[in-house]
């Protein structure tokens, strides 16, 4: 599409979905059938990120709000298989865990964790460190660093290029 900016060492597999205005930053790792949809404006995705399998992130207006804003995703956040952000805005190093969701009402500061399979769509932002899982989905503050993903990056570099076509990055201009 040519509204889409990759840059030259993020890794996108041509089986992903990009729709609209996406920019996706360094070191970013987009695997096949993920869904990248910047709906409601544009969508900018900063360094290092992970978008795994059936994946959909989408830019959408929390109900009520119109016109285009941008979705900014910040750097080092893992989006788990089935997950799902329709919101505007991610901070850094978070994980969205297997089948998570997270509605266009909730935001995401730093260092948080979604539970498997926990839907959330309240009108907040989540403080830095916030986990929610478990059965009872508890909230609670995780003062553990979480931990860095240079391993699993420096991993899914070598081997999807094995396995999946990429899409060749453009340029920025």
């Amino acid at each position: 599409s040519p509204n889409v900016t990759i840059a030259p060492d993020a890794l996108v597999c041509d089986e992903a979905t990009l729709e609209g205005s996406i920019t996706i930053g360094p070191k970013c790792i987009i695997h096949p059938k993920a869904g990248i949809y910047a709906k409601d404006g544009p969508i900018v995705i900063g360094e290092g990120n992970i978008v795994e399998e059936q994946t959909k992130i989408i830019n959408r207006n929390p109900p009520g709000i119109t016109g285009n804003t941008t979705l900014i995703i910040g750097d080092n956040n893992i989006f788990e298989v089935n997950s799902e952000f329709s919101g505007k805005f991610i901070g850094n190093n978070n994980i969205l865990e297997a089948k998570a969701k997270v509605g266009p009402n909730t935001k995401l500061s730093n260092n948080c964790v979604i539970g498997a399979r926990f839907h959330i769509n309240t009108e907040e932002t989540l403080p830095d460190n916030t986990v929610i899982c478990g059965d009872d989905y508890l909230r609670r503050t995780n003062n553990d660093k979480l931990p860095q993903q240079s391993q699993q990056l420096d991993y899914l570099r070598r081997i999807l290029p094995n396995y999946h076509f990429l899409v060749q990055s453009k340029p920025t201009t």
